[in-house]
Order: C-alpha cells, then sequence, then structure tokens
C-alpha cells in the first residue's frame, strides 16, 4: 500500500498575515463579473428587467399596439424577459447573500439555455417592432394616426434590453464551452 505518511511528507500549514482569519470569502478565477452569483452577473439582470419593463409598459401603454402582430410579440417577449431577468436577479441576490457560487454544471446550462431564448426572442421581436414602425413611419407616414413615439421607445427599450442580456448569454455559454 503506498500511503503518504505526515512523517514522511510534512504539509505545512499555510501562514496567515491577517492574524489568523481564515473565514474570508475565496474568490475563484473562473468567477468573473457578469456571470451568475456575482454582482456584475446581478447589475446585468436588473438592467435587463428594467428595460424589459419599460419597453412593456410604454408598449401596452397604446391602445392600438394589440391591431399589428409584431407589437403583440413584443409584449410577450418582454413580458419573458421580465420574468426571466427577475427570477435570476433573485437567484443571484441569494448567491450573493450566501456567499455561493452558480458555476454548477446543471445551473450554467440552464441560464445559457434560458438567457440564449430569451436573447432570441426579445431581439426577433424588437427587430419585427422596428420594422413596423418604419413602416408607419416613412412608408405609409401615418405618425399623426398611430401612436409612433410609443412605439419607437419601446422597440428602442426592448434593444437596449437585449444589448443588456447578450453579455449574460455569451459568458454563460462561455463558462460552459471552457469546461
Amino acid at each position: 500500500m503506498s500511503v503518504s505518511h505526515a512523517s514522511i511528507h510534512p504539509v505545512e500549514d499555510p501562514t496567515t498575515t491577517d492574524g489568523g482569519n481564515n473565514n474570508a470569502p475565496r474568490v475563484r478565477m473562473k468567477d468573473i463579473q457578469g456571470m451568475p452569483g456575482t454582482k456584475g452577473g446581478l447589475a446585468l439582470r436588473l438592467s435587463q428587467f428594467i428595460f424589459a419593463v419599460t419597453a412593456l409598459s410604454v408598449m401596452a401603454s397604446t391602445s392600438d399596439f394589440p391591431s399589428v402582430t409584431a407589437f403583440t410579440y413584443l409584449v410577450v417577449a418582454a413580458s419573458l424577459q421580465c420574468l426571466w431577468s427577475l427570477c435570476l436577479a433573485i437567484v443571484d441576490i441569494y448567491a450573493l447573500l450566501v456567499m455561493r457560487s452558480l458555476q454548477n454544471y446543471r445551473i450554467v446550462i440552464a441560464f445559457a439555455v434560458g438567457d440564449g431564448i430569451a436573447s432570441t426572442l426579445s431581439f426577433a421581436a424588437a427587430c419585427a417592432s422596428a420594422g413596423i414602425t418604419v413602416l408607419i413611419n416613412n412608408d405609409l407616414d401615418s405618425c399623426a394616426d398611430n401612436h409612433c413615439l410609443q412605439f419607437e421607445t419601446a422597440t428602442a427599450m426592448a434593444f437596449i434590453s437585449w444589448f443588456s442580456a447578450l453579455p449574460s448569454f455569451l459568458l454563460n455559454f462561455w463558462s460552459l464551452a471552457s469546461r
């Protein structure tokens, strides 16, 4: 039996310079700001949520958004983005409070797939709404009859929400691919 004994290979206790406080949280190299369970990740989730709520509320405040399918799609995609971002922001807050890392393989897969689906839907809805807004504004010249400013604002907020969701997806996908 080849077992190493302490008398043959002594293991030294690392010396501490802070007076013996070994309870400090350890930061892993893979915990890059923007990933789940970090302050940067929480900031990204909150910005996704705020911009998606803004897009949703501005679009829903108009009376004629249900008449255009792309605008209805934007409301549905913004609602999904709101729910997803809020749930993951709560998970990030919990992970920060208990000082846990969210780098479990299954959790990272769930975050990457969810971020990918939510960001793709948000981007597609923003693009569709932008196309309809350009059609109404430039081609039909009927902005006087419609709520063009609200449509443009909601579309811009949806693009910004997607733009803040993209780093979350890319970081989760990169973390998944680098395993």
